[in-house]
């Protein structure tokens, strides 16, 4: 039997104005190498993972390649350039996979302590159903605000915080961005296209210290818990 190959998308071209980094998060250090190449080893240490595209503002590839020679990293296999939107620069890596590729996994470069279980997750859904993400339910009590006022306080039952990664058969998700590209759609995850293709996306549990480094505070959390996290 063919054997179904698994490729990985890390985007990492944000501008990290949230976290008033000039140049972008991703190379932040964390426990002396930069965040994105935190990242990337995960996927490269993954059984499940074949390949790996890495997107990057064009400014940073350079760097970028030192790292992941000095790292030893081995399956990155093309690194694709940063577009305006976090949708152009996965739109960038879709074009610059011309290997085999089944399935497709979209990954956040500033989520560092995936683990492999979340990675797997997604691949068996990915197969099974064509497009599946990692997800956590909401624990706080959520209020719909207006005016600085609260209008209604919603079943937080009904409400998961959607996380990377998100994996999609390949030629599913290819389709999906050609779409979005001639309709001049605008979307803050992948999942988001599929959704507006009407084609279901199953959704398996992540877990809280899958985290996306967004502010100061993420960051203070990531080099104190995290880091001893990422260890294991």
């Amino acid at each position: 039997m063919k054997k179904t190959k698994v490729c990985s998308i890390i985007a990492a071209g944000g501008s990290g104005t949230r976290m008033g980094v000039k140049g972008g998060k991703q190379f932040l250090m964390l426990a002396g190498f930069p965040m994105v190449i935190r990242t990337i080893q995960k996927f490269d240490a993954a059984d499940s993972i074949d390949d790996i595209v890495v997107v990057v503002a064009s400014d940073k590839i350079a760097e970028l390649k030192r790292w992941l020679k000095k790292t030893k990293i081995k399956k990155v296999r093309q690194v694709a350039v940063g577009g305006k939107r976090r949708q152009d620069s996965v739109a960038n890596a879709i074009a610059a996979i011309n290997f085999p590729c089944d399935i497709v996994l979209v990954h956040d470069g500033a989520r560092p302590f995936v683990s492999e279980k979340e990675i797997k997750d997604v691949i068996r859904g990915a197969q099974k159903y064509g497009a599946c993400l990692v997800a956590t339910p909401v624990k706080d009590t959520l209020k719909i605000v207006q005016g600085g006022k609260v209008v209604s306080s919603p079943d937080r039952r009904h409400f998961w915080a959607a996380q990377t990664p998100q994996g999609f058969k390949f030629k599913l998700l290819k389709a999906a961005y050609a779409r979005a590209a001639s309709r001049i759609i605008d979307v803050t995850d992948d999942a988001m296209l599929l959704e507006g293709m009407g084609h279901p996306v199953r959704v398996v549990k992540g877990s809280c210290y899958n985290l996306k480094i967004t502010t100061p505070e993420d960051q203070l959390y990531a080099e104190g818990v995290g880091v001893k996290y990422h260890a294991h």
